[in-house]
């Protein structure tokens, strides 16, 4: 799982529902404290402000505590899927694909896309390059107070709440399995 993986994720998600969410100008997005979509990291940070540029949008980034997997919808959503397959051999891509469509939480089966692409690990951008990237971000901002990003311009009128897990990006309605 990338920072490159999550926001081409998010942005494939956004392509598809934007119509439904048209009056929307700020998504909130929930997050868990796994490495690659840290605040603190320089790749995640410039692929959301590059999304939030490119369509407009305000991002506020909400960090679920540590240890706090109870609260997250995903961690949930998860526990299901991995019941539902049961120990299952999982050793092909189409097997897990067919897998996650097959179940149900609550009552719902998830839209599931596969992302080809094949993602670089540990994507690292130097100081002087981020730097555009970091002055975008509140001064006073701590890794896991809510992050805020804006586009140049934007008025708020209405939210919507995404969650995203390491690999499951989600209001429940994708799921994106990545290729290794």
């Amino acid at each position: 799982d990338t920072s490159d993986f999550i926001v081409d994720s998010l942005q494939q998600w956004w392509d598809e529902n934007k119509d439904r969410y048209a009056h929307t100008q700020q998504l909130v997005i929930n997050l868990d404290n796994g490495p690659e979509c840290s605040s603190r990291r320089t790749q995640f940070m410039k692929r959301l402000v590059e999304f939030s540029d490119h369509n407009n949008l305000e991002i506020v980034l909400v960090y679920y505590p540590p240890y706090h997997s109870k609260y997250n919808s995903v961690e949930r959503c998860w526990r299901v899927l991995e019941r539902h397959w049961n120990g299952t051999l999982l050793n092909s891509t189409a097997t897990v694909v067919e897998w996650i469509r097959s179940m149900t939480w609550k009552g719902t089966h998830p839209v599931v896309h596969l992302l080809e692409k094949e993602y670089d690990k540990g994507v690292r951008i130097a100081k002087k390059a981020f730097q555009p990237t970091a002055n975008r971000q509140p001064p006073d901002s701590q890794p896991r107070t809510p992050q805020i990003l804006r586009p140049n311009s934007t008025t708020i009128n209405l939210t919507v709440h995404l969650i995203i897990g390491v690999t499951l990006l989600s209001d429940f309605n994708l799921l994106s399995a990545a290729r290794r």
